[in-house]
């Protein structure tokens, strides 16, 4: 008799730029709403409505694994040079894996491709973020001031890096 061993397939996760408004992205929402609203203040949430993503200066990615939606993140061009990065959210179930490690990377990738020498970010200040500031702090960005039409806000940390 013999036997046959099945192949494990690993594939590499999807990373493309997709409508935030597709349906199969609600538990993506829903989750990163629920963890904005977890410890922050309403008046310190600086998340985009799902439908204001919809716009010709932001590119909404979304990260699959075997077809199923497990990140999203978003590049909102502030000026030509200068960009933002929004909405960065990765299901917690799919956290551990380097997801937002590769995210981040890619998203990098994308604003140089699109000219940006410029990136920056709002993130939470409360110990429930500590782990997106660590991936950050690891992608080269560091702490700076209030950049856009953001301000001063005990509950947010500003970062930028060039590229």
């Amino acid at each position: 008799m013999v036997h046959r061993q099945e192949a494990t397939v690993t594939r590499t996760p999807s990373f493309a730029l997709e409508s935030p408004l597709a349906d199969d992205l609600a538990l993506l929402f829903q989750r990163h709403t629920a963890d904005m609203q977890a410890d922050t203040p309403p008046e310190s949430i600086h998340m985009m409505p799902r439908e204001d993503l919809v716009s010709p200066d932001i590119d909404f990615f979304v990260l699959r694994q075997d077809g199923a939606a497990v990140g999203m993140a978003a590049l909102k061009r502030l000026d030509p040079t200068h960009g933002e990065l929004k909405a960065m959210h990765v299901l917690a179930e799919a956290r551990g894996s380097g997801l937002s490690r590769l995210m981040l990377d890619r998203l990098i990738d994308h604003a140089r491709r699109v000219g940006l020498s410029r990136l920056s970010l709002e993130t939470g200040a409360q110990p429930s973020f500590a782990a997106a500031r660590a991936l950050y702090s690891r992608g080269g960005f560091a702490e700076c001031p209030p950049f856009g039409s953001y301000r001063l806000d005990p509950n947010s940390v500003f970062m930028t890096r060039t590229l």
